[in-house]
């Protein structure tokens, strides 16, 4: 029965976000915020939960399909707060068809040798335990769905180590691998399970992370542009669309994937050099 279930799940060619409720974190801005309007646009109701009521009160108003939206100002790290956040997705929808967890802050830009515990905690708490803790509070509802998506955003320094961003890297390979392994676990159900890389976005993250903006010394030149928010939102829901286990927004997500896989000190090298300049100013 387990094999028979694995290969119709693997054998999912498409999936249907029209008619579908979906939860997405992190939908005051960004790419969460880009998810929700992304998500509406091909028919589904979004149920965004952010920390900032006013940004997510914005967005919903300044959308034609401003009844498909609800606002839950959250704080993802409060378990017991999260716990009954289900309950009041029905209420507002009736049923609960996805999530995704977007929500994610950043470290300041400094070496681990530099990094205050309390920096430390908050970057695990919001990008680790929150994921979990939605992740647990929807899993029974998405469960007794006849089809139903679990996303989960970690990023380009969840595969690759990114100096200055040690300990958010930790927590973003944190998320990789327990996506992984809900993919595993969740091979023989109705719950597809996608882990997504991101590259280099436009958002606000550095601003809502309360880290201070590095100075560019105009050296390091990106090597890809940067996606926007927008562009970034689109990939990931036709990734859904497609049932990818991993999806990878940017060229610089899939080159940096493909380089680290093959030589990874060239890849992790790499990587320090472009963000020496950065660190040198926290040696």
């Amino acid at each position: 029965m387990l094999q028979f279930s694995q290969i119709a799940h693997n054998e999912r060619v498409c999936v249907k976000i029209n008619g579908k409720v979906i939860v997405v974190t992190g939908a005051g801005g960004g790419i969460g915020g880009a998810l929700a309007t992304a998500l509406v646009d091909k028919g589904a109701e979004v149920a965004m939960v952010d920390l900032s009521a006013e940004s997510m009160e914005q967005l919903k108003a300044d959308h034609e399909h401003s009844q498909e939206f609800s606002v839950h100002q959250l704080d993802i790290t409060d378990r017991e707060a999260v716990t009954h956040l289900p309950q009041a997705v029905l209420d507002q929808h009736g049923q609960i068809d996805g999530l995704i967890n977007c929500a994610g802050i950043i470290q300041p830009f400094v070496k681990v040798n530099n990094l205050e515990f309390d920096a430390i905690e908050k970057v695990m708490d919001v990008n680790f335990y929150g994921t979990l803790n939605m992740t647990k509070a929807f899993l029974p509802q998405l469960l007794d769905r006849p089809e139903a998506y679990l996303v989960n955003v970690s990023s380009m320094g969840g595969f690759l180590p990114v100096p200055g961003q040690s300990v958010y890297g930790a927590s973003k390979a944190a998320v990789k691998l327990l996506t992984e392994g809900l993919y595993a676990e969740l091979l023989d159900t109705s719950v597809s399970v996608s882990v997504v890389f991101p590259g280099a976005t436009e958002t606000n993250i550095t601003e809502n992370s309360g880290v201070d903006t590095p100075a560019d010394d105009g050296d390091e030149q990106q090597s890809f542009p940067m996606l926007s928010a927008d562009e970034a939102a689109k990939i990931i829901v036709e990734g859904m669309e497609k049932d990818k286990p991993h999806i990878f927004t940017g060229k610089d997500s899939k080159l940096m994937n493909k380089l680290y896989r093959l030589a990874p000190t060239s890849a992790t090298k790499l990587i320090t050099k472009q963000m020496g300049s950065l660190l040198e100013r926290d040696s």
